[in-house]
């Protein structure tokens, strides 16, 4: 009992004469309780979750854009920094292949990687298709996005002889967007079936598809038959969804009487 005594004093002995902790373990920076009862803490640290923008990296990110924009006028359109520091420059189509040789040989370039090639259909604008080239240079620890556009029709010139890589790129940009590159080696799909009709990341392609593709139990074999639902009539009651089945709904007392008169008819005398 002595030594459980001499334990709770010295426990109390570290809070203070209203209930406080001592100073030794409260936190260094000063607590503000808020509205919750959870203590937060002022700090200047961003959220790891906040993109930092770098105003020393962003400024020289928009010179060297400026630079390639000078090095090559006749297909660079535009160049901008988004989301605070990813460098775009805009190009013609015709300008692909000679603005990406700059890119990946110039001694102040060096983007020697090709990481990704993407598309983007918007339906709105004239030349719908827009493609995307991700690049990334080792030596500088940099990154570009190289963008151009075109149209359902008109070809792209590919990049393989500049980037190996964009092999399988720009054969699956075929595959779901139908668009064309020029001198490709072996343009053919890559994701979809032999025989798919049609590119499945267009805006305009239906959900369902054209075609359904199922193994057939009877005939022991695969078959593609056109895109059929599995209700073929549906009745939409649309002045309100919940009288679809009005013979079904719970009425009022002293209506049934007057609802079956009006289905069979007058009583008769």
């Amino acid at each position: 009992m002595a030594a459980s005594g001499r334990i709770i004093r010295g426990i109390s002995s570290l809070f203070s004469r209203k209930g406080k902790c001592c100073s030794s373990f409260l936190p260094s920076k000063s607590p503000i309780l808020s509205s919750n009862a959870i203590l937060r803490y002022n700090t200047t640290e961003s959220p790891p979750t906040i993109k930092k923008v770098d105003a020393v990296a962003t400024s020289s990110l928009m010179d060297f854009g400026l630079y390639v924009a000078e090095c090559m006028p006749k297909y660079v359109q535009k160049v901008q920094i988004v989301t605070g520091n990813e460098l775009e420059v805009l190009v013609a189509p015709d300008g692909i292949v000679p603005v990406l040789h700059f890119l990946k040989d110039h001694h102040q370039c060096q983007f020697a990687s090709l990481a990704d090639i993407g598309a983007m259909d918007v339906p709105s604008r004239e030349n719908r298709f827009e493609i995307i080239y991700n690049l990334l240079s080792l030596r500088f620890n940099s990154r570009i996005r190289v963008k151009s556009y075109t149209d359902e029709l008109t070809p792209v010139d590919s990049c393989y002889e500049v980037f190996k890589a964009a092999d399988w790129y720009e054969r699956e940009i075929w595959d779901m967007y139908g668009v064309f590159f020029a001198n490709h080696p072996d343009l053919r799909r890559i994701l979809t079936d032999y025989g798919f009709e049609g590119h499945p990341f267009r805006k305009d392609f239906p959900l369902t598809g054209y075609v359904e593709v199922r193994y057939d139990d009877e005939v022991k074999r695969v078959v593609v038959e056109p895109v059929e639902l599995a209700q073929e009539f549906r009745k939409f009651d649309l002045s309100s969804p919940w009288e679809t089945f009005p013979n079904l709904r719970t009425l009022p007392a002293g209506t049934e009487e007057d609802l079956k008169a009006t289905q069979t008819g007058p009583a008769k005398q």
